[in-house]
């Protein structure tokens, strides 16, 4: 009986997020510490096995009030179904044709929700990976983010941009340059210059999350989203000059110029904070590690940072200063 189990990574954004889902530019690494995974295996039916994590069931209304708070009224289900459909549009679209076997899809992750770090995307790339295997059709890996986003975008309305589907797709630490004069079409969907770059040359980094706390990432989006398109210039500005860190920010990494590195990210976030309104804790976790002497910034929509240290001994200190603001620290396995 065939059976096939796929995981994708969590990710953070190093630097030039959110100007993804604007025609910019970003660095991003996958976080393997955490994964989403996918088990899919014959079956007699098309069947998706709830998981664990999407609950439909509660002690009391109270139970459940406080679990829509924390995790948002969207489970794992909408992803699968989602991208098993746009999976068989995209082979009819394109004349391949599908056997005619059945299966049953089960799935977990371990990334933290709604912090920032990717969650949803991961799932989708795991359910593509498997059902790439399962029919037996490669979808070329430069095709594969787009693909993935318009599964969030054109399927379940989700403001997202191409970033994490990029980091997911090829892991590892990857200059994406999305500028229109990149663009060309593969398999009748848009690609852009997607780089892998050396993680050897990064200095150390670290990742902390809220254990606690966060919101969908469209709800984090969408304000923006209306503002860039009604040509407000600040917005419009800010996401140039996130493009132009992004830039910088791969010269500083193959030069080694470390410091140069830490500048930028926290300039990434300080633009940020121009253009956002910031939840207190949000704004708490970047003043946290900073008086650590810690380079911060967001590592994706709110919930989640990234930034470089210098030592153990600051490494230390951020442990232990974020954990006394609920969030946890950890130095993250890239490559």
């Amino acid at each position: 009986m065939f059976l096939t189990r796929k995981r994708a990574y969590a990710r953070a954004g190093l630097l030039g997020n959110p100007s993804d889902g604007y025609h910019g530019k970003t660095i991003s690494f996958s976080v393997r510490d955490f994964f989403a995974e996918v088990v899919l295996y014959e079956w007699d039916s098309v069947d998706i096995v709830l998981a664990e994590g999407d609950r439909a069931r509660f002690n009391s209304v109270q139970d459940l009030a406080r679990d829509v708070r924390l995790h948002g009224y969207y489970g794992g289900i909408r992803l699968i179904k989602a991208t098993i459909k746009r999976f068989v549009e995209f082979c009819d679209a394109r004349g391949i044709a599908l056997h005619g076997r059945n299966f049953s899809v089960r799935y977990q992750t371990t990334i933290p929700r709604q912090v920032g770090l990717a969650g949803s995307s991961a799932l989708i790339v795991a359910t593509m990976r498997c059902l790439m295997e399962f029919y037996e059709i490669d979808v070329p890996l430069e095709v594969q983010p787009t693909f993935v986003l318009s599964v969030e975008q054109e399927e379940l309305g989700i403001t997202a941009g191409l970033q994490d589907r990029v980091i997911q797709a090829y892991e590892g630490l990857v200059f994406m340059d999305f500028d229109r004069a990149r663009e060309r079409v593969v398999e009748g969907l848009p690609c852009y210059h997607y780089e892998r770059l050396d993680p050897a040359l990064l200095p150390p980094v670290y990742i902390a999350y809220h254990v606690s706390m966060g919101e969908p990432t469209e709800v984090f989006h969408n304000a923006i989203r209306d503002r860039y398109n009604r040509g407000e210039a600040l917005v419009v500005d800010a996401m140039t000059h996130f493009a132009a860190l992004a830039a910088e920010g791969r010269e500083a990494i193959l030069a080694g110029d470390h410091g140069r590195l830490a500048a930028l990210i926290d300039e990434n976030f300080d633009t940020r904070r121009r253009i956002y309104n910031l939840a207190p804790w949000q704004i708490a976790q970047i003043e946290t590690a900073r008086r650590c002497g810690a380079s911060a910034k967001f590592a994706g929509s709110g919930g989640a940072i990234v930034g470089t240290y210098r030592d153990a001994a600051m490494l230390e200190a951020l442990k232990r200063e974020l954990g006394a603001i609920g969030s946890r620290t950890l130095v993250p396995e890239i490559a």
